[in-house]
């Protein structure tokens, strides 16, 4: 019996290709962002045995539209476009890649961070332009700052580690967090606005949650320091975007460095653009080569343990009530 595949975005990396080959699995590509109903329509016509979440959302509608799903994988992380209660209500796991593209998003984050640090986007775009501002421009350094990381899973533990040449203090936030990983420059902050008073860096490295949208608002960006960088390579939705374009044009903190947005993509017209001390990338901190191939990966052998009706690890599986069912 041939098992099908169907993914919300472009095809796997080779190595995740040629494992499903193998497998005598086909595996369905489609086109990124499709219109809800057309997704739809594809899926039913389909009948897939497991899809894979790459781009855009997974509704309900999507969910009940083939018979044959034992398995939701997300390509990456962040489930929060997945209509986790309606696949619970079905039975069907939904699985996350944990820690498989950890290492690319916190570079992208600390590249980020330089590039806010020492306006590296603006000074390029100006050069092209034909502008020489060596008489004007002027960055800040990161040596010796205080990095507050809010969130401390697979990403934020490696930027914690990434900082530490700069002698760089680092303050956790996270609720949720069991035990602090044992580092000099390490500390553990319980209280959320001291965090964002006494930080010269904030970067974002929690899941989406019910009660935490626009977690950074017009009042937590009030409470960061004059000149402070704010990172958000987790959920555009953490971010209040009114607020935040607000404090940048009124120069109330140095800068912001976003590889999410609420909407994705931002409109074209959006007041983002025409702020000078904003680094913007297209939510592709997970795309490298190296990543690619761990979560295609990942992503593969969750399903076909699913479907064999293997263990699968709690840590993976976002709708953890339907373990042992």
């Amino acid at each position: 019996m041939t098992r099908t595949v169907l993914l919300t975005g472009p095809a796997l990396a080779a190595d995740a290709m040629r494992l499903a080959e193998s497998e005598g699995v086909r595996v369905i590509p489609t086109t990124p962002y499709l219109p809800a109903d057309e997704l739809e329509a594809i899926i039913r016509a389909e009948q897939p045995d497991a899809i894979i979440v790459r781009q855009g959302e997974l509704t309900e509608a999507m969910i009940a539209a083939s018979s044959k799903l034992k398995v939701i994988a997300k390509h990456g992380v962040g489930y929060n476009t997945i209509d986790i209660k309606a696949a619970a209500a079905r039975g069907i796991p939904v699985t996350i890649a944990v820690g498989a593209n950890a290492q690319s998003v916190a570079e992208h984050a600390f590249a980020l961070l330089f590039s806010v640090a020492r306006q590296t986007a603006l000074l390029d775009a100006r050069m092209r332009d034909g502008h020489w501002d060596k008489a004007s421009a002027n960055g800040v350094e990161l040596f010796g700052k205080t990095l507050g990381l809010v969130g401390l899973g697979s990403i934020g533990s490696i930027l914690m580690d990434l900082v530490a040449p700069l002698q760089m203090k680092v303050k956790v936030y996270d609720p949720f967090l069991q035990q602090l990983p044992q580092r000099e420059h390490v500390e553990r902050e319980e209280d959320f606005d001291r965090l964002l008073s006494e930080s010269d860096i904030i970067s974002l490295h929690c899941p989406l949650t019910d009660t935490n949208h626009n977690l950074i608002g017009a009042e937590q960006l009030a409470r960061m320091r004059p000149g402070s960088i704010l990172i958000n390579t987790a959920r555009g939705e953490l971010i209040d975007t009114a607020a935040l374009i607000a404090a940048l044009s009124e120069r109330r903190i140095g800068g912001a460095g976003l590889d999410t947005f609420n909407p994705e993509p931002p409109p074209a017209d959006s007041p983002l653009w025409g702020l000078p001390t904003l680094v913007a990338t297209p939510h592709i901190g997970a795309n490298t080569s190296e990543s690619r191939d761990r979560v295609g990966l990942v992503a593969l052998r969750q399903i076909f343990a699913a479907w064999a009706g293997s263990e699968l690890d709690p840590r993976c599986v976002v709708n953890r009530q339907l373990l042992g069912h």
